[in-house]
């Protein structure tokens, strides 16, 4: 699919202010006490004195192949074919679960109305190009979370990594 849309999170970049999780609970008017379509997560690792912190802006990766859909018995879960976006029905939903364990990544919750995960805000609108406008990507303070098709992501994180190499190179070579 050439026009997949993707979310993508830089940990580098990422301070675990929690703009993007809140931006997601207000525009989408989730009840306060629960979980939000996107989530900052914290991953530690080392032993103190030395300890590793690292913090990522998790919510659904909008599988190529979406393991939530192929399981799901009501066929509440679709892959939109104009922008790889998965989406959910929740007037079909059961509330089976079904998607949360087939997911790798953990992602779908459940509330009163059944399975919820980000759409990308999709179910907010789009823009004149078609195009939803996640309101994470827009909030985010430092600009840890990028929008784009998986060839614009590719860019982004191709561009990081050759980044990442050059400062390696230059740091050796002193």
């Amino acid at each position: 699919m050439t026009n997949q849309l993707m979310i993508y999170s830089d940990s580098d970049r990422c301070i675990k202010c929690y703009a993007c999780q809140v931006a997601c609970k207000q525009w989408h008017k989730t009840k306060a006490g629960t979980t939000s379509r996107r989530n900052v997560i914290e991953y530690t690792s080392g032993t103190f004195p030395d300890v590793q912190r690292v913090f990522y802006s998790k919510g659904c990766m909008h599988c190529e192949e979406p393991a939530c859909a192929a399981v799901c018995p009501a066929g509440a879960i679709t892959k939109r074919a104009e922008d790889g976006i998965v989406v959910v029905d929740r007037d079909k939903c059961i509330g089976c679960h079904y998607c949360y364990f087939a997911c790798p990544f953990g992602i779908p919750d459940y509330d009163d109305g059944g399975m919820d995960k980000c759409d990308m805000c999709l179910s907010l609108g789009v823009d004149d190009t078609g195009r939803p406008t996640p309101h994470c990507v827009a909030t985010c303070p430092t600009q840890a979370l990028y929008f784009g098709t998986k060839e614009e992501i590719d860019q982004v994180i191709n561009e990081k990594e050759a980044a990442r190499a050059l400062a390696h190179a230059e740091g050796s070579a002193k």
